[in-house]
């Protein structure tokens, strides 16, 4: 009898530790692998400024031309696109060629476009100086366009300080917009994308950094602060 209550017993350890290990091997990853405090404190070495570092810097500065980008800088307008791009190229950019496509998106579509908050404050502090504003888009440009008053309503820009929209256009290898930035006189020139930034180095402007907000329909997302460039906190909406 001893024997076999000893038998018993090592079959249940047995069956125990088998049991244990099956049920160590079906236990989930944690759904929360945790952080370290030297992963919260990584920081990528970017020069960020406020918009009101930024004022700090003009002070005693007469009235100078700014320029602004206006997709993803001064307007988040991803409504448009998406459904430009729905209507006349699904899943592809093809539709970006298509002039039908500008002539909705410059005569219409950007009353579902959403200024952005960084955006006002910027022109706001513009418009207080005394600086000429100016928008430079790489749009196409089309017979007619409402852009214009669309921007001059979002913004409260008084009648007398409006320029009419600078519809740069986009060519492969070109960076169109230097010539305008040049033309203009332009000190300072905001922008979300590589190329305003470029634009503005290129021809010895301050070229500042607005960040595209994540869920813009212009993806892939740039590196903000990859050409040493200012980057505004807060400005991806």
């Amino acid at each position: 009898m001893r024997k076999i209550t000893l038998a018993l017993s090592a079959a249940c350890l047995l069956s125990g530790l088998h049991f244990s290990a099956a049920a160590r091997e079906s236990v989930p990853a944690p759904l929360n692998p945790g952080v370290t405090v030297a992963q919260l404190a990584q920081q990528i070495p970017v020069h960020w400024v406020s918009v009101a570092q930024i004022e700090n810097s003009l002070l005693g500065r007469p009235p100078i031309a700014v320029g602004f980008d206006i997709d993803d800088t001064v307007l988040f307008s991803s409504p448009g696109f998406y459904r430009g791009q729905k209507e006349y190229s699904p899943g592809k950019q093809d539709y970006l060629k298509n002039p039908e496509f500008w002539e909705k998106m410059n005569n219409g579509w950007d009353e579902f476009s959403m200024p952005k908050e960084v955006a006002k404050q910027l022109i706001t502090m513009h418009l207080k100086r005394g600086d000429s504003i100016y928008f430079v888009t790489g749009r196409s440009e089309t017979k007619t366009e409402t852009v214009t008053k669309t921007l001059q309503s979002d913004f409260l820009i008084p009648q007398n300080a409006v320029n009419p929209v600078i519809f740069a256009g986009d060519k492969e290898g070109q960076n169109t917009k230097i010539q305008w930035l040049k033309d203009k006189q332009i000190k300072i020139f905001y922008g979300d994308s590589d190329n305003d930034i470029t634009a503005a180095q290129d021809m010895g402007a301050r070229g500042i950094r607005v960040l595209r907000a994540s869920n813009s329909s212009y993806q892939p997302l740039p590196k903000a602060g990859a050409f040493g460039e200012e980057v505004i906190v807060n400005s991806e909406y």
